[in-house]
C-alpha cells in the first residue's frame, strides 16, 4: 500500500468515531489540552487519551509544549487530502445526476409532443 493510500486509511478510521470527531470540531475553534479536550464527554482522561493517539497517529493534530501545559492543535492536511479524494467522486456522481436529469428532460419533452399530437 502507498504512503497516500495509508494516509488516507488513517484519516478516514480516524474519523469513523464520533468521538474524535466532535475533538475535531472542538479545535477548529483553536487549541486545548486534555483535560479541556475531555469535559464534555462522560469518560476518563486516559480514554480521551487514546482517541487523540488515534488522530496524532492519523496527523489530524499535533501536541505541543507549553511550559506544563500539552496543546492539541488541529491539523488540515489530511483533511485536504480526503476531501480532494472525495471531490473526485463528487464531480462523478455530479455529471451522472446530470446526464439522468438531461434524459428525463428528453423523455418529458417527448411525452409532451406525444400528448400535443393526440390533440390534433
Amino acid at each position: 500500500m502507498n504512503t497516500a493510500a495509508a494516509s488516507l486509511d488513517a484519516t478516514f478510521s480516524a474519523l469513523a468515531d464520533p468521538t474524535r470527531r466532535a475533538i475535531l470540531a472542538r479545535l477548529v475553534k483553536g487549541e486545548a489540552t486534555v483535560t479541556e479536550l475531555a469535559e464534555p464527554f462522560s469518560m476518563s482522561q486516559p480514554a480521551i487519551s487514546k482517541h487523540l493517539k488515534v488522530l496524532e497517529k492519523a496527523g489530524l493534530i499535533s501536541r505541543g509544549r507549553d511550559a506544563q501545559r500539552r496543546p492539541c492543535r488541529l491539523e488540515a492536511t489530511p483533511l485536504r487530502e480526503a476531501t480532494d479524494w472525495l471531490e473526485r467522486y463528487r464531480e462523478l456522481w455530479e455529471r451522472r445526476f446530470q446526464q439522468l436529469d438531461n434524459l428525463l428532460e428528453e423523455l418529458k419533452a417527448k411525452e409532451k409532443e406525444k400528448r400535443h399530437a393526440r390533440r390534433k
